[in-house]
């Protein structure tokens, strides 16, 4: 219609003129708001304008297409939503066609037209209404739909940006990374340049190190070795020094005997033609000249080769001088028996040509025998110093008997067991000794001076120790030596290899235990008395059993032992003898003197040969000994023991075989035999069984 669009124009040109661009609300007073700020903000439609799209616009769609009234930029879609055009109650109460509240069919129908008419009546201004409203949604929605693209821009300008930071922050991350990887790289690089570089002055310092240190070993090893050299020097000097002194006093002692054994000549003095006087002088100026020598020594540190020398020379002349008075005592003896025979021989047949025939019934005295006296011009006694000597020995002994003799004569059964087990700790080490092993002979000297030093030892799975009963230690003293001496009387009698590493064990204890010793000498004096050497006299009113005793034989019920066996233990003892004065025990100290050294062999063997010998007793004994130690003195006493063997075949083999019966020559021939076959060799060989360095290494 022509008139409907100069209606649309005429709102056109209103829109766009100045008032019409101003909102209009009919409800802003109840709404309060600023009249200004609804000016500023764009305009709308009424809240009516869907109802009159939904209830006036159909009407009018009759008569005409809507295309024809809507302007061409809004669809009828959009007219279409409801939701846009709020609803009133009143409102569409009021233009219901019919309300619910009608009460009956006329009073609706009456209200319908009512309401149609006033419809019509107002058609322009609902028209306007309708279409300002419509204007406004369009409006409306052309802003929704700008509003939500702008906010569709800028969500992805936002998304954009987002992406962009996010890489952008990737991007920071990895170039923070590898600004960090190429600085670590470079501090590892640095600090393996640094480290190289310390390695290398490390290297360096090291071999400079190494090179100032072997420097210094040389240095320190050169000093080390001179001063090893300087220390073994002076320990060889004083070694030298200390077994010069030990000779200078061997050779003093040597001397004194020998000084005391020409003093012992005096009773000879009737017999000599020579001057005693001249000879006892001599000896003491040969005396007072070693004391010198010793005197000397001693206040310079260490007695000298020269001084040894001139001892040696001193003593060796007391030897020539005492020598050559034996010599001359005994040719006066020998003259003096052949003129005493002679005399005794003229008595003798004078005493038969006045007795007659029945003298011729009894035979003449014999020299010696056991049950008769000695001959009294043989020489059978022993000196009064060594037989002073000996008493003292055996007083010892008995004293140490008496000291515990509360422990073996107790009753009580718990003194008896201590005894039983102290004699066991005692007698079975010294039984297990054999030629075995070094090592295994040093765990039976260690137990044994463990016992003696009062440490608890294991004896038959108990411990046992001498300090359980104050009587201990002389008890087992005593029984330790006795039984030293027991296995010399049956073990080295039947096996005479036994007596070295027996006697090893005896010197070692008898230098740590001085009184082992002495009591050992003692028990061996009573049972061999040789050993002193010492011949027992038959004294009037002893009984024949008891002189036997006394002379080493074995008497049971009446019953004296057989010759045979008699001697095997006198051998036994004297071959344990000869073995402890020559042996020492290789783990002592050294310095220390022998106890009992080859002094007291060479006293004992020039004591013998200056006694009577008996017959088969003395040579058994002599060979023993001689086989034993014989090596031994000959290295100690060189030319001296030599002129000694000369003196036993020239001098003192007659006098043997004079009293040997044809039934007791073979130890007199087993002793010849020995001593020409050592002077034709001029040498003694070393006994059967000596333990070598090796043995100790076992």
């Amino acid at each position: 219609m022509p008139s409907e669009g100069r209606c649309w124009e005429t709102l056109q040109a209103l829109r766009s003129s100045d008032k019409g661009r101003l909102c209009y609300y009919r409800d802003w007073l109840l709404r309060g708001e600023d009249v200004l700020e609804e000016c500023m903000s764009l305009p709308k439609l009424s809240s009516y304008s869907g109802w009159v799209v939904e209830h006036v616009l159909p009407h009018m769609q009759e008569n005409q297409p809507l295309s024809e009234t809507l302007p061409s930029s809004v669809s009828a879609s959009a007219l279409d939503q409801p939701s846009f055009v709020p609803k009133s109650p009143d409102t569409s109460s009021a233009f219901s066609p019919a309300s619910p509240a009608t009460p009956d069919g006329t009073k609706g129908k009456d209200e319908s037209q009512h309401t149609e008419s006033m419809v019509l009546q107002s058609s322009r201004g609902i028209k306007v209404e309708g279409c300002i409203r419509m204007y406004e949604l369009a409006h409306r929605m052309k802003g929704a739909e700008g509003l939500r693209q702008w906010q569709e821009e800028q969500e992805r300008k936002v998304r954009a940006l987002s992406e962009m930071a996010s890489e952008q922050l990737k991007r920071f991350d990895e170039w923070k990374e590898l600004k960090q990887h190429k600085e670590y790289q470079d501090l590892r690089e640095v600090m393996e340049k640094s480290s190289r570089e310390a390695l290398g002055h490390q290297e360096k310092l090291k071999a400079e190190h190494r090179h100032r240190a072997k420097i210094l070993n040389l240095k320190l090893r050169e000093a080390e070795q001179q001063r090893m050299k300087q220390a073994e020097l002076e320990r060889l000097r004083k070694e030298e020094g200390q077994v010069r002194l030990r000779a200078l006093y061997a050779l003093q002692e040597e001397m004194l005997q020998l000084s005391q054994q020409l003093d012992a000549s005096e009773q000879h003095k009737g017999l000599l033609k020579v001057d005693l006087a001249a000879f006892q002088t001599r000896g003491n100026q040969l005396c007072s000249l070693i004391s010198g020598i010793i005197r000397a020594s001693s206040e310079s540190g260490y007695p000298t080769a020269e001084s040894q020398a001139e001892a040696e020379r001193a003593l060796q002349e007391m030897r020539d001088l005492l020598m050559n008075l034996g010599q001359e005592i005994t040719r006066a003896c020998e003259d003096k028996r052949r003129q005493d025979e002679e005399e005794a021989q003229v008595k003798l047949q004078e005493a038969q040509m006045q007795q007659g025939p029945e003298a011729h019934k009894e035979p003449p005295a014999t020299s010696q025998g056991p049950g008769g006296k000695q001959n009294e011009d043989l020489q059978v006694k022993v000196q009064d110093i060594t037989m002073q000597w000996y008493q003292q020995l055996q007083d010892a002994s008995m004293q140490c008997v008496l000291t515990f003799e509360g422990l073996t004569n107790s009753k009580d059964s718990q003194a008896k067991k201590i005894k039983m087990d102290l004699q066991k700790a005692a007698t079975i080490p010294v039984s297990q000794i054999s030629t075995i092993a070094g090592s295994k002979l040093k765990e039976i000297f260690d137990k044994i001076h463990s016992l003696l030093s009062g440490k608890p030892v294991q004896s038959g799975g108990r411990s046992v120790s001498v300090t359980l009963n104050p009587q201990g230690l002389d008890f087992v003293q005593y029984k330790l030596a006795e039984k030293f001496v027991k296995q010399g009387e049956e073990e080295v009698a039947s096996h005479h290899e036994a007596a070295f590493p027996i006697a090893v064990v005896a010197s070692g204890i008898w230098e740590l235990h001085p009184r082992v010793g002495d009591l050992i000498l003692a028990h061996l004096h009573k049972k061999c008395p040789y050993s002193v050497p010492f011949y027992p006299t038959f004294k009037e009113g002893m009984a024949l059993e008891d002189y036997q005793r006394m002379l080493g034989y074995q008497v049971k019920d009446s019953k004296v032992e057989q010759q045979d066996n008699f001697l095997k233990r006198m051998s036994g003892m004297i071959r344990l003898y000869a073995a402890i004065i020559q042996l020492r025990w290789p783990y002592g100290n050294r310095q220390e003197i022998h106890p009992h050294g080859l002094n007291h062999g060479w006293r004992w063997l020039a004591q013998i040969l200056n006694m009577e010998p008996l017959s088969d007793v003395t040579a058994t004994l002599l060979f023993d000994f001689l086989e034993v130690c014989g090596n031994a003195l000959m290295k100690q006493y060189q030319v001296q023991f030599w002129k000694m063997l000369i003196l036993i075949k020239e001098d003192y083999f007659p006098r043997i075989e004079a009293i040997t019966s044809s039934g007791q020559m073979g130890s007199f021939i087993r002793l010849k035999q020995f001593l020409e076959k050592c002077l034709q060799h001029k040498d003694i060989p070393v006994p059967k069984g000596f333990l070598t360095s090796s043995f100790w290494r076992s």
